[in-house]
């Protein structure tokens, strides 16, 4: 099952002034249906799935890293050296907490990313989503693909990542990069290919 969570604003209307709660809002936290499920046509079954490998986390948390390595530093080494209390330690705090803030950022920002793509073969379709901000989407029926290529390098190879380029009749193709799992993919378009011809 695909989704994920998702933080709702709750504004409460004025009826429950009696309460003390009038003119407050309240925030839930409830699940969002994926855009897969949300794009099923009748009598269509997700067959197989795959989503952005977790190497697209490597970059965000090395560079969270550092930061991090140096917010703490900036926190420890004030107070190691027994510096006095005077505005250079508030500086050096300050900047020791702004480190550690930016370095939650990447994590985030990868986390989302990988969260966010979305790839699956169904019974009747190839359905593949990326991005967050910017989307990109491809939805194929199965007798419209005339086939899947799958690229990989040395690490994916290893690692088991690649990149996924669905060639379908009368269209372009795009590359949808960094996918886990590309290989079992292409063999599960296939098989489905081959049970409906």
């Amino acid at each position: 099952m695909g989704g994920g969570w998702l933080l709702y604003h709750l504004p409460l209307s004025g009826g429950l002034r009696g309460l003390g709660l009038a003119n407050k809002s309240f925030y839930v936290v409830g699940w969002l249906m994926s855009y897969i499920e949300k794009n099923l046509i009748s009598g269509e079954t997700v067959v197989f799935r795959a989503r952005l490998h977790w190497i697209v986390l490597a970059k965000p948390v090395l560079i969270a890293c550092v930061f991090a390595a140096l917010g703490i530093t900036l926190l420890i080494v004030p107070f190691a050296s027994h510096a006095s209390h005077d505005s250079s330690v508030r500086y050096t705090t300050v900047a020791g907490v702004v480190c550690l803030l930016i370095a939650v950022i990447p994590v985030i920002s990868g986390t989302t990313r990988r969260s966010s793509a979305e790839f699956a073969v169904t019974n009747k379709r190839v359905i593949l989503k990326a991005g967050v901000f910017q989307v990109r989407t491809l939805e194929l029926f199965l007798n419209k693909v005339e086939s899947v290529s799958v690229d990989q390098t040395l690490w994916g190879r290893i690692l088991g990542y690649g990149s996924i380029v669905i060639h379908g009749t009368g269209g372009s193709a795009e590359p949808f990069h960094l996918i886990s799992h590309p290989l079992e993919f292409r063999h599960q378009v296939q098989q489905q290919i081959g049970s409906i011809s």
